[in-house]
């Protein structure tokens, strides 16, 4: 054989091993991967105006545990039936925004899915909450409730009225098991409470136990002082109450002090309602740097919407 030959025959040896030798490592990598456990994050997409979130993708997210990034594995969208009670305040304070109120809430149920439930209660004081419709997916149903609304007079039991539909909805929402059911309530008031039995310990700790979310939406632009002028310090107050039973049950709150924004919040509750995305991740080996407070960071187009991803659940499975 020439040494033309052997070298020939040498470097297709060579080339063979090489190929060899990196689809072994490509095999040991993929099993690696395959078995290396996977952490999973729930995040809903929040707008800074309290619009729908364009969809998002798997290259917009960056997963961080103690400010160290995560590969991202998986990317999926989550919607699920969902079944919410709307309660809506019906006291003196909302009476200019009465019309309205009923329009946005038939407008949102004509939003529901098909295997979505809605039930309605109105409220004013402690004595004055009603069922106007039990869980239904009969939107005729529940436009013949809505219809049925009136303003009165009394001092506004808000924590009540919550507590009552909480305890109403966790007792009845359907437990179909595939998917898993959203329980939601979407409150409709200006946040002004004057007189509940019920504390908001006793509203949260039923809600939270229930994994019942609270979505408000706040109409504190109208709350007024008594000689008609517009309260700073109802108003603040108002936010408060209603910034914790959105955050304490992962929901959300949209204030509306403005025309035109109540077809907006409306628009956002129906969105974050439904709509979840499951991220999973590679969490970091036991003991090492990044095992604790888990962040998830919007990049690019959704980055500059000024949209933000809050986290809902976290999980870490085999």
């Amino acid at each position: 054989m020439s040494n033309v030959s052997r070298l020939s025959t040498a470097f297709a040896c060579a080339v063979l091993l090489s190929f060899a030798t990196a689809n072994v490592r490509a095999q040991e990598q993929a099993t690696q991967t395959a078995a290396a456990p996977t952490a999973r994050v729930e995040v809903l997409l929040t707008g800074g105006r309290g619009r729908a979130a364009p969809e998002p993708t798997r290259e917009d997210v960056r997963v961080y545990v103690d400010g160290v990034e995560r590969p991202v594995v998986s990317f999926e969208k989550e919607a699920r039936p969902v079944s919410y009670g709307l309660v809506v305040d019906n006291s003196g304070s909302l009476r200019s925004q009465a019309n309205a109120v009923v329009s946005a809430a038939k407008h949102m149920v004509r939003q529901n899915g098909a295997e979505d439930e809605t039930f309605v209660v109105r409220f004013v004081s402690s004595d004055n909450i009603q069922l106007l419709q039990t869980l239904t997916a009969d939107v005729a149903a529940l436009d013949k409730a809505f219809d049925t609304m009136r303003i009165q007079g009394g001092q506004t039991a808000l924590l009540d009225a919550l507590f009552l539909a909480g305890d109403y909805l966790v007792k009845n929402a359907k437990r179909d098991g595939a998917p898993p059911r959203r329980l939601a309530l979407v409150l409709v008031s200006d946040g002004e409470d004057r007189q509940s039995w019920h504390k908001l310990e006793e509203v949260l700790k039923l809600l939270k136990g229930g994994g019942v979310q609270v979505f408000c939406v706040g109409l504190t632009g109208a709350l007024e002082d008594q000689r008609g002028f517009v309260s700073k310090g109802k108003r603040e107050t108002a936010k408060d109450l209603l910034a914790k039973l959105s955050t304490e049950t992962g929901g959300r709150v949209f204030y509306v002090e403005k025309d035109g924004q109540l077809e907006e919040a409306v628009g956002a509750v129906v969105w974050n309602l439904r709509t979840r995305y499951v991220i999973g991740y590679t969490p970091p080996e036991p003991g090492a740097r990044g095992r604790g407070k888990v962040e998830v960071k919007l990049v690019g187009a959704l980055s500059k919407e000024k949209l933000k991803a809050e986290i809902v659940s976290t999980a870490e499975q085999k």
